[in-house]
């Protein structure tokens, strides 16, 4: 059987448009056999995603979209269809979250649960909308506003507190302080240079202090030695007095004291020959007329000799009454 030209440029037709359409579709992710390992996804809104857009678990493309077709003609619910590359292990309660991108590809991430069930083939994964790049930075920037806002407000406040504060006289009062301010300026100008010759490295005070602290510590370390010895002697005092019976002499200079004071009691009494002579004016008394009658007596001598002594051959006995005072001269030596 002879088959005609015309017969053969129609099959091969046919055939390349079939070929064109199964490369097309491979090209974009989608099989028409649907081998492999498969996972679907409902969404209220797909955020763009297209067929053929890639799936990552934790930065790594796992997969692609293979298909999306709405499961009613409400359209709201549509159903993605992830094929993955291998037989990956992926938690029962892991959950698919369409990435959107306004500059660049959408894509979906699969945030991996904690289940140990692995899902199958077919299953439907869990789902979880998230807020796009434009969406986070207005949820951002509307905090942000909301506080511009408070701010601007509080700051007019501010300002028309300060315009009604500003009278004239305020104005002057705030001159006079800028003034003081411009002074006590000056007087920190003053004080730092001042300060700047204390600290002079030549002829400063404080260099000089310095210098003396150095020069005495430098005295310190000569004489080292001899604050040593005067260290040991001072202990060495110490150890004596620590070793002396302190409390023995104590007690034995109360004692002595306790004597002293018996003698002294005594002595103020009057029932010991002390305390008589002391306190007793009779004593006094008697003493005193035994001295005058001494003197009496001596002055008598003195005066008439021969009645007391009678060794003379021619003279005559003396018959004048003694003395019965001393003399003038003798009374003023008593006295």
């Amino acid at each position: 059987m002879k088959i005609s030209n015309e017969t053969k440029v129609g099959s091969l037709t046919a055939i390349s448009i079939t070929m064109l359409i199964l490369g097309f579709n491979f090209l974009k992710g989608k099989t028409i056999l649907k081998t492999g390992n498969y996972l679907h996804a409902k969404y209220t809104d797909t955020k763009g995603i297209m067929i053929s857009n890639p799936v990552y678990v934790n930065g790594f493309q796992v997969g692609a979209v293979a298909d999306i077709e709405n499961e009613d003609e409400t359209l709201r619910s549509i159903i993605i269809s992830i094929k993955l590359k291998g037989n990956y292990e992926i938690p029962s309660n892991s959950i698919a979250v369409i990435n959107s991108n306004p500059l660049g590809t959408s894509s979906i991430e699969i945030k991996l649960g904690n289940e140990k069930k692995i899902m199958k083939s077919g299953d439907t994964i869990n789902t979880a909308a998230s807020a796009s790049m434009l969406g986070g930075i207005v949820d951002k920037l509307t905090p942000v506003a909301d506080q511009l806002k408070t701010t601007i407000h509080t700051l007019d406040s501010v300002m028309k507190n300060i315009n009604t504060i500003f009278d004239p006289s305020t104005k002057n009062n705030l001159q006079t302080v800028i003034a003081n301010v411009n002074k006590t300026t000056a007087s920190l100008v003053t004080s730092s240079a001042s300060l700047q010759d204390l600290l002079n490295k030549q002829t400063g005070t404080i260099t000089q202090s310095m210098n003396n602290v150095n020069s005495f510590t430098k005295n310190l370390s000569d004489n080292n030695d001899k604050i040593t010895k005067t260290l040991e002697n001072v202990s060495k005092a110490s150890d004596n007095l620590s070793k002396a019976d302190i409390n023995g002499s104590v007690e034995k200079l109360k004692i002595s004291i306790d004597n002293l004071n018996k003698i002294m009691a005594k002595m103020n009494s009057t029932d010991g020959s002390m305390g008589k002579l002391i306190n007793d004016p009779n004593l006094y008394n008697n003493l005193n007329n035994t001295i005058k009658s001494a003197n009496t007596l001596v002055d008598d001598l003195r005066l008439h000799p021969k009645r007391y002594v009678s060794l003379s051959v021619f003279g005559k006995k003396d018959k004048t009454s003694p003395l019965m005072a001393p003399l003038s001269d003798s009374v003023k030596l008593i006295k």
